[in-house]
Formats: structure tokens, sequence, C-alpha cells
């Protein structure tokens, strides 16, 4: 629980922050680089800015770090042109931080694309950096990773990509990052809980989603998604986005609800179980059953140095034997700070599973008459998963 005054929604502790930065810089050290660049724009696939900065990234508005081998790190984020702040490193809002840069850019202005970039190679000149690495350039605005790419090259700054070993490192959760996951896990129960009692006929469903949102925010969540949609019996009620989701719900239903929001220190777990508005059909149960029995098969490869690759041949081989439809997206998967982070359980991962992933199994099904999905994460431990983190019971919710 927070001090009554405290700032800060879903803060980690300085020694956490310390821990995290003296990994960066053993990495650094061994790829002899001078400092990291990195840019994120969103608070659900942009984790990096808060790993090392303890503050998200939000609302599209880019968020820069440069991260030196030795010393405060310098930010550029949305402010007035020409705006600086000195700090000493220990402001509870920008921890590690001693410079913080402003300038007015915005996406939707395209001239303005290279002004974070301008202030984030000033640092890095300030700093005298003559090897830089970048951490998830994919997660770069494009005019800022060219014009970084461009400037460092003319000025014969060594650029390289730092991003393999920082996802080993943020991959693995401290014993105080799990910790955080397993309320974040909690506050999700909390809300199917208390969102099962309120349903009924007659709601839209976007009334629904934003219920739960509503409820994850009064238990600390800072934002998240919640897609979803009913439909009757016989009808795949798919997961959908706020936009499509206008539908009344009706005596009968099949509700699916994906509740994929943050919570304690900003970490993100996910939770889903079919609602039906009524009992379930003979159909739903076996499919529900099916589901049991697949989520259960993955866990049971979930085991340290397992390569996710052949965790996720053999997965597609059992559903295959099953006669299930084969998995061509991603069913299991790291989270975080991301949504989705690394590991991928698929064929593209290099990644092995590792003692103190947070993992989220989820596998689904769609058939012309139903979709339906079951959601939930694990810790692995030195022997493979604990216990699953929700404790919502593995059961169809029916209600009436």
């Amino acid at each position: 629980m927070s001090a009554p005054d405290a700032r800060v929604c879903n803060s980690v502790s300085r020694a956490e922050l310390e821990r995290r930065w003296a990994a960066a810089r053993s990495v650094m050290r061994d790829a002899g680089l001078d400092a990291l660049l990195m840019q994120n724009s969103n608070d659900w696939l942009g984790g990096y800015v808060r790993w090392f900065t303890g503050a998200p990234a939000n609302n599209a508005y880019p968020r820069s770090i440069v991260f030196p081998a030795g010393g405060l790190m310098s930010t550029v984020g949305q402010g007035p042109f020409g705006g600086v702040t000195e700090l000493d490193g220990s402001d509870a809002l920008a921890p590690g931080v001693g410079r913080q840069l402003f300038t007015p850019s915005y996406v939707s202005a395209a001239y303005t694309a290279g002004y974070d970039a301008e202030l984030a190679l000033s640092e890095i000149r300030r700093l005298g950096c003559r090897s830089v690495g970048l951490v998830s350039p994919a997660s770069m605005y494009y005019g800022f990773g060219t014009r970084i790419a461009a400037d460092l090259a003319a000025a014969g700054v060594r650029l390289a990509d730092a991003t393999e070993p920082i996802d080993a490192l943020k991959a693995i959760k401290s014993e105080e990052e799990r910790g955080l996951i397993r309320r974040t896990a909690a506050m999700q129960d909390a809300v199917l809980a208390k969102l099962r009692e309120w349903l009924r006929p007659g709601l839209t469903e976007s009334e629904v989603a934003a219920y739960a949102q509503y409820l994850g925010q009064q238990l600390g969540s800072e934002q998240g998604i919640f897609i979803g949609s009913a439909a009757p019996q016989g009808q795949a009620a798919m997961f959908r986005p706020r936009w499509q989701q206008g539908r009344e719900l009706r005596a009968g239903d099949t509700l699916t609800l994906l509740i994929e929001n943050n919570g304690a220190g900003g970490f993100f777990t996910e939770l889903s179980r079919p609602i039906v508005l009524g009992k379930a059909s003979h159909e739903q149960q076996d499919l529900w059953a099916a589901l049991l029995d697949a989520q259960r098969f993955t866990l049971d490869l979930l085991r340290p140095a397992a390569p996710c690759r052949d965790i996720f041949g053999a997965y597609n081989a059992y559903l295959r034997q099953k006669k299930m439809p084969e998995e061509r997206r991603l069913h299991c998967h790291g989270q975080g700070y991301d949504m989705v982070e690394r590991p991928l359980v698929r064929q593209d991962e290099t990644m092995a599973i590792a003692a103190g992933m947070c993992i989220v199994v989820h596998p689904g099904v769609k058939t012309a008459r139903q979709f339906m999905t079951i959601v939930d994460n694990y810790l692995i431990g030195a022997d493979g998963p604990g216990e699953c983190l929700h404790r919502s019971p593995k059961a169809i919710i029916e209600l009436g």
C-alpha cells in the first residue's frame, strides 16, 4: 500500500531499480558500449523505459532514455521548446535521472519527427559516447531511429543492437518483481469476482468492459485492455475492441472478456474465463475440457532450458493428435511490463524457458459455432511452473 502522500501509484523500490541498472551495465561492459538508447511511446508494448526508469510512456508521446555506462540517465519527453531540468538522481518521479530534456513533438505533425532525436544526440555528444547500443529499435518512431543512425554514423560513433541481452534481463523476474506480479493477478481475480456479481442481460458489451476497467482502477490498476463480446450460443463470441462492443447482452448469451490490465509495480498479467448468461451447452463443456487439457499439456513442457520452438512444435503435434486447429499465432508467452514480451512460445523464438520467468498460457479455439479460451499466468521455478497465479476457478462461469 502506498503512503498517503505518495505520488507514484505503482512504484518499485530503489533497490530494484539499482539491481536492473547494475545488470544492464554489466551487459554494456561486455559489449563495449558507452550508452544505451531507447524510445517507447505506449505502456502496452513499451516496457523498456519503465524497466529502466520506473515510469511509463503513454498516449503515443515518445519517451526516450540515454542510459550511460556510468552516472545518471537523461530523458527526452513531451514539453516546451528548450525545456531542461537538472536533477541529482534522487527525485521520486525520476529516479536515476540527471537531466530531463523536453520538446513539443507530435507524430501527427511530421515535420517534428527529428526533434526528440536532436535532444538525444546532444546528450550522447555531451557524454562523449563512442559506442551506443539501441534497445528495441523496433519500438522507436521511424523519424527518431533514422536520424539517430545517420548522425551517429556521420560522427563515427559505433552503433549496435543491444536488445537481445536486455530482453534476457527483463524476462527473468526478481523476487520483488515476482511479488508484484502475484498482486496483479490477485487484483484481476477480484475484478472477475465482482464483475460476475454485476453482470445481467440488458447491459452492452461496452458497459461490461468499462465496469471491469473501473474495478481494476479502483484496485490500483493504471490502465489496460478489456476486449471481448457476447453472442448467442451457436455463434462465436470473439475478442473485440471497444469500438465493436455495442451489442446488448441477452439471456442465454456467451460472453468472452479478457482482463489484461496492469497492477502492482506496473506489471501486466491477464485473465479470462468463459461466461454464460444461463447454462453452458454440452458442446461448450466439451471444448472447455479440451482447452484445460491443452493448457496442462503446455505447462508440462515449460521446463527451464526447454527451447520455445520445441515446445511450440510439440504443442501443435498435440493439437493435431486431438484433431484441434493448430496454433498459428501465439498461445503462450512472457509477460511483465509488456502485455506480450519475450519469450514467445513459437517457432521463431530463440530464447529458452528459464526459472524466474512470468509466462501466460492461453490456448484458444475458434470454430464456426464458438470461440473459447482459458487465460492464466504462471511463474517458472527450478522444476517448471509453480501454482497458477490466478485463483479464479478453472470453470465456465454460469449465471442463471
